[in-house]
């Protein structure tokens, strides 16, 4: 699927861009415009500007000149104000917050510090923003906010998520994102700010934090570690390769419809148990190794509210705006273990730096 960033969007923020998906849509800004990229983020433990940084080596000075690094927290109204004004954006995608189920259970109160005050300052800022924008420009200028299907709740039966379906978080995060989402509408229902929100599947593809399944699955395989699995691992998600998300929003952002959701999957319905095999299949394809990886694959105690599935059927955006994945699951999981492999000096930076990931992926306490 192509797109084309019209020549009226010179300056395009992204909030977020040293996550995982923002980072991925920051590189594909930078390889298929030609527009100033500005990139704001606050640098969590979950930040890493390596993948934006190698790609703007890659493109060289022409790419570097038009780009801009810039550390802000949302919850800074004051120096997101200046930034705002400063950086005078035509279009912005907004994908910053804490995204991460188990931590959020662990400590609530940051997630809404970043998913629910951030949203509201950078609402209210980009508010006072669009009000002061020329006829001209206020007649493209939009706000894309990038959501999660974790704010519906658990898909029952054969059921699956839509523009459609009502909210129903069980996690603290889930609850907080659903908070922004309905934050994002209600100013476009009362100040006029012109907004589109998108949900998605679980993403996975290369420069995901090894706290994730899929790249925790690989890591843990390849380090001779138990591989650990929640439950009974039958918990169902549906799987959506970045590159094909990161399209899907920038499809959204330039030919979607003022004020309307799109909800965006790949349609590629697994438990956890068959995926972390799926990848232990893979590695003892790819991997000289006297062990079967499969051997590895412990499970342990399911955590607090964890939904049963998740699925999204992805026909409006299809039939509005023409999107659907161009990678098989299979095609995007083959990647995303080459990948690894070939970058597991990464991985090893990544935990190193990170104390919440070495706990996590149980590097502190085998």
């Amino acid at each position: 699927m192509n797109f084309q960033i019209p020549q009226t969007y010179q300056r395009i923020l992204i909030t977020g861009g040293a996550g995982f998906i923002g980072g991925c849509l920051v590189r594909k800004l930078l390889n298929k415009t030609e527009s100033n990229i500005f990139n704001l983020d606050k640098l969590t433990y979950a930040s890493d500007l390596f993948g934006v940084n190698s790609e703007l080596k890659k493109l060289g000075v022409k790419a570097v000149d038009r780009y801009q690094f810039i550390k802000v927290d949302l919850a800074n109204k004051d120096l997101l104000s200046q930034v705002i004004k400063k950086v005078d954006p035509d279009i912005v995608f907004n994908l910053a917050a804490e995204s991460h189920v188990d931590r959020s259970i662990d400590d609530p109160e940051i997630f809404l510090r970043s998913n629910v005050i951030g949203t509201f300052n950078l609402l209210e800022v980009l508010r006072s923003h669009y009000e002061n924008l020329s006829f001209e420009r206020k007649s493209f200028f939009r706000l894309h906010h990038v959501s999660t299907d974790e704010v519906y709740g658990s898909a029952e039966g054969e059921s699956k998520f839509s523009e459609k379906t009502p909210y129903n978080p069980n996690s603290p995060y889930s609850a907080t994102k659903a908070s922004s989402d309905h934050l994002v509408r209600a100013w476009h229902s009362s100040y006029g700010l012109p907004i589109l929100i998108s949900n998605c599947s679980n993403n996975y593809g290369p420069w995901q934090l090894p706290e994730k399944l899929i790249p925790l699955a690989i890591y843990k395989a390849l380090n001779d570690q138990k591989i650990p699995i929640y439950g009974d691992g039958k918990n169902i998600r549906d799987w959506l390769y970045v590159d094909d998300h990161v399209e899907a929003i920038i499809n959204c952002a330039i030919k979607g419809s003022i004020g309307s959701s799109y909800c965006i999957g790949g349609n590629n319905e697994f438990s956890n148990l068959s995926i972390v095999k799926l990848i232990c299949s893979l590695l003892n394809e790819k991997v000289s190794s006297n062990r079967n990886f499969i051997d590895q694959i412990t499970f342990v105690a399911d955590r607090p509210g964890h939904d049963l599935r998740y699925a999204i059927d992805n026909s409006f955006i299809i039939k509005e705006l023409g999107w659907q994945p161009k990678y098989t699951f299979e095609e995007g999981l083959n990647k995303t273990v080459d990948w690894y492999l070939a970058n597991q000096k990464w991985c090893e930076k990544i935990i190193n730096k990170n104390d919440f990931i070495s706990e996590r992926i149980g590097l502190n306490n085998n």
